[in-house]
């Protein structure tokens, strides 16, 4: 199970707990907040080994909690939350997942991006003319590849260009 999917679940829990009256301390609020911000410094840096340990630790607060505190409400809930956190530490849960939108230093939120890696077939000067020509932007990166971003339409008729470049490059 993903951490972000376990997070899911105790968020829901702790939902159902606030409507069944509990009130829910802020330190565990605090918990539930870290964990999800720590979760998004994973995503962001997946070298960031240190911010696994965390959020289990955030994680395990919360679940501790939320689990003690539905004991008050029946051994029915705890058995229907814990089915929930074990189907999810088995990946039982088939849903459409969004995709998980990857943070470039350099690049405006709302725009789209591709990396080309630049190549004997595809010199950057050619991927920097149909930049100019998709009327995107480009940064060249230090470890052989080229950021190209701009809006969502740009990006999808310069990908065709360089596909019709590449397979032109390719074939001749």
């Amino acid at each position: 199970m993903s951490y972000e999917e376990k997070w899911k679940v105790l968020a829901d829990l702790l939902i159902e707990l606030q409507e069944r009256a509990e009130k829910i301390p802020a330190d565990v609020m605090h918990d539930l907040r870290s964990a999800k911000t720590m979760i998004q410094v994973l995503k962001a840096d997946p070298t960031h080994i240190e911010s696994i340990s965390r959020i289990d630790t955030y994680l395990r607060r919360v679940e501790s909690y939320a689990i003690f505190t539905a004991e008050k409400h029946g051994t029915e809930i705890v058995e229907e939350w814990l089915k929930k956190l074990k189907m999810e530490k088995r990946g039982e849960k088939k849903e459409k997942k969004e995709a998980a939108s990857r943070f470039i230093p350099g690049v405006p939120r709302d725009k789209n991006w591709v990396r080309i890696q630049v190549s004997e077939d595809i010199p950057p000067e050619d991927i920097k003319k149909l930049v100019e020509a998709s009327n995107l932007s480009c940064k060249t990166q230090k470890n052989g590849y080229i950021l190209v971003y701009g809006s969502r339409e740009n990006i999808k008729s310069f990908v065709k260009g360089m596909a019709e470049k590449f397979r032109g490059a390719r074939n001749g």
